[in-house]
């Protein structure tokens, strides 16, 4: 979706009536937000790559304690989506 709007707004600047200078400072501003929200979301994600790491093992070793709980819950999670709930 951000992509899109980004396009959205390159392309109205472009076919604008306004001045070449104007455009150029337009569209380096632009490039500008999509370098810092890029970055932004990169920074947002390294500290969910560690939880999610975390999470799976912890996932692992309750599936290797409890065995048999892990998979009656698999069954009743596989009937209920077949049942389309």
């Amino acid at each position: 979706m951000i992509p899109e709007t980004f396009n959205e707004i390159e392309v109205k600047i472009r076919s604008s009536k306004i001045g070449e200078a104007e455009q150029r400072e337009l569209l380096g501003l632009l490039a500008k937000l999509k370098t810092e929200i890029s970055e932004s979301q990169t920074q947002n994600l390294a500290p969910l790559k560690g939880q999610t790491e975390e999470l799976r093992s912890s996932v692992e070793g309750f599936e290797q304690s409890h065995p048999k709980l892990v998979q009656a819950v698999n069954t009743i999670s596989k009937t209920l989506s077949d049942l389309g709930i």
